[in-house]
């Protein structure tokens, strides 16, 4: 059975739906009280602080699976677990001045366990941003270290063969273990064998 090529109206519906998810998602995301970006690799956070602020009024703590910035004596500003894991000790704040607005802010920058793992927000709980939408950066695979390289090389070469109705890397690999099995065992019967 073959797949119905959308209507007009179908595809018209389909695009204000996004808009309007988009929409909201950039509402949710300008209500929260920092700005946040990413890369596949890391996360940074900026948090605008009042100017007359210094590095020993603040109250900051970067843990594996948590985070907490406040104003000594005050709320936290962002407080709460990571969706995922990060490296400790290749995290860093830093508290610099900003001249459009005067000010000053406050920079988190985290270094993802995952580095191939998108985050749909900072803090569990936080509103989400669709993360099925992010298109990465362009990057070249010699960015990669080795076995990130190894995985991300097998899921294109998957993707390929899958497209043009080949075996996947494993299914040949099954198949290749089958084919020696066959010619070591030429007594057995093999007609009937699937591989799947």
């Amino acid at each position: 059975m073959s797949e119905q090529e959308p209507t007009p109206a179908e595809l018209a519906r389909r695009d204000e739906e996004e808009k309007a998810r988009k929409a909201q998602e950039a509402a949710e995301q300008a209500q929260l009280p920092y700005k946040w970006t990413q890369t596949i690799r890391d996360v940074d956070v900026t948090i605008p602080v009042a100017a007359n602020l210094r590095g020993r009024d603040l109250d900051v703590l970067l843990t594996k699976t948590k985070i907490r910035v406040a104003v000594k004596g005050q709320d936290a500003v962002i407080e709460g677990e990571y969706p995922h894991p990060v490296l400790p000790d290749e995290c860093s704040w830093t508290l610099e001045s900003t001249s459009h607005p005067p000010g000053k802010e406050i920079v988190i920058h985290l270094d993802k366990v995952n580095k191939v793992e998108w985050w749909p927000h900072v803090v569990v709980g936080a509103p989400k941003i669709d993360v099925s939408k992010i298109t990465p950066e362009s990057s070249s695979l010699s960015d990669l270290d080795g076995e990130t390289r190894a995985m991300v090389e097998k899921m294109m070469y998957d993707q390929r063969q899958k497209e043009m109705g080949g075996l996947t890397s494993d299914e040949q690999k099954k198949r290749d273990i089958l084919r020696r099995f066959q010619a070591d065992h030429p007594e057995m019967d093999f007609s009937n064998a699937k591989i799947g």
